[in-house]
């Protein structure tokens, strides 16, 4: 019971907030100060709720994207069968077992598969090897390996095996060398800008897409790396840069340690490293060969799993939380464009200050917020609203992705930082300054793509 008392307590904000929301809807107060339609009142009012519980964490994420499914079916579904909108449940249902979430999960698959067969760590330590012993291009190899993985499996696991390979060379360099910080904030800034390369590098990616889909804008696996790798690799080179200039090598030496002999490789590593290069090849030529990415991906996932390279223990350790996440945002997405909300938020926006001054404020909105919550969550309460301005969805979402990852100046911004930080190696003042340059750098890159480079797609 003080536990329950302690949890009431601690939310009790928002606890009232919600109840206010309620009794908003009883008396129907929405309609009537915002002239909305019945449906486009519980479309705001599921929204409204979703961001507060998705800002305050209040309950975990995952429940609150279920909690949109349940309310878009009980409440939200009946208003527009009554209002006479081209409905169906299956609409609702899409969102979570769609095509954008078979390539997700297709790329956790992948994720599993490198990181069960050590070939993600051996490819780290082989690259890492190769770009000798001179800090710049040590640095360097760091950064391009970290980011490399990051594009196909998850940055979590690549910033926490990364510091494993990393910390002893680390811990080898003279307590008074400020080289150590560059090297261990190296880490997890590059492995939150890897995964800006794919659709699979980062939920904001596939949150983006789904909604572009929606809204009638197919953009293929390999249209994607094409607008997003050149922005990657700038900001990869930028991070180089910054880390260089802040933090001095010096003349340091740095020891890798002596090359070990690695064992051959085994069937099931070649196995595993076919399916991995057969599943991107699907991915980038998903247009040709007529599959969708989402059918690549279930492919693979049956292949993996049907073959016996990952067994049931490893489909449970499956970033679930992760997949329901997007696909709550995906729902919320079909609840908002049913409802005619969008198009009710497209038209109060004010154009007075132009088509700039809208995408200048977004993406400072979306830089804010995630760097104190999560970037699936961001994108998923920005992302609807870009689609609502028509004939600039595709610059708008996929701007406001790249920036919802980032923005990484707190340990709480993103998990690499998390474990950078729980990793003792430097203090979050320095994380924050550096973060933070590396967040005006996304900013600005973002900016000049999104006026000379992303046109070019439309």
């Amino acid at each position: 019971m003080k536990t329950i008392a302690g949890l009431l307590k601690a939310n009790l904000p928002t606890i009232t907030v919600l109840i206010l929301l309620a009794l908003a809807y009883h008396f129907h107060a929405l309609q009537h100060w915002l002239r909305l339609a019945e449906a486009e009142e519980a479309a705001l009012l599921i929204l409204l709720g979703t961001a507060l519980l998705w800002v305050t964490e209040a309950i975990p994420l995952y429940v609150t994207s279920l909690g949109v499914l349940l309310l878009s079916l009980l409440w939200l579904f009946p208003i527009l069968q009554r209002a006479g909108v081209a409905v169906e449940k299956g609409d609702f249902y899409q969102a979570f077992f769609g095509d954008i979430t078979l390539l997700f999960m297709g790329g956790f698959v992948l994720s599993a598969l490198l990181n069960k067969y050590g070939l993600a760590r051996r490819l780290a330590g082989w690259m890492i090897r190769k770009t000798g012993t001179a800090p710049p291009r040590v640095l360097a190899g760091i950064i391009a390996i970290s980011a490399l993985l990051s594009m196909w499996m998850s940055n979590t696991a690549t910033a926490a095996m990364m510091f494993a390979i990393i910390s002893p060379v680390i811990l080898q360099l003279p307590k008074t060398s400020p080289f150590s910080k560059g090297l261990a904030l190296a880490i997890p800034f590059a492995c939150n800008i890897g995964g800006l390369g794919t659709p699979i590098g980062t939920p904001p990616n596939a949150i983006a897409i789904g909604y572009l889909e929606q809204a009638g804008i197919a953009v293929s696996f390999s249209t994607w790396m094409l607008i997003a790798v050149p922005v990657m690799a700038l900001l990869l080179w930028l991070l180089w840069w910054l880390l260089l200039r802040t933090y001095p090598p010096g003349s340091v030496d740095i020891e890798l340690g002596e090359e070990e002999e690695e064992d051959r490789f085994s069937v099931r590593q070649y196995l595993v490293i076919a399916l991995f290069l057969l599943a991107i090849l699907g991915w980038l030529s998903a247009g040709l060969s007529g599959l969708s990415t989402g059918t690549v991906g279930l492919l693979a996932i049956i292949a993996a799993f049907g073959s016996g390279l990952l067994t049931t223990p490893d489909f449970r350790n499956i970033s679930w939380d992760i997949l329901f996440m997007l696909g709550g945002g995906l729902c919320l997405g079909v609840a908002l464009n049913k409802s005619g909300l969008t198009d009710t938020i497209a038209q109060a926006i004010p154009a007075g200050g132009g088509f700039y001054a809208i995408f200048g404020t977004l993406l400072l909105m979306a830089a804010t917020m995630t760097t104190v919550m999560s970037n699936t969550a961001t994108a998923n309460l920005l992302i609807p609203v870009a689609v609502s301005l028509p004939g600039n969805e595709l610059v708008l979402c996929v701007a406001i992705s790249i920036m919802c990852s980032s923005s990484m100046a707190l340990p709480v911004s993103t998990p690499p930082n998390a474990i950078a930080f729980g990793s003792g190696l430097l203090p979050a003042r320095d994380m924050f300054n550096s973060g933070l340059w590396i967040t005006v750098f996304a900013l600005a890159a973002t900016i000049l793509a999104s006026i000379f480079y992303l046109p070019l797609f439309l």
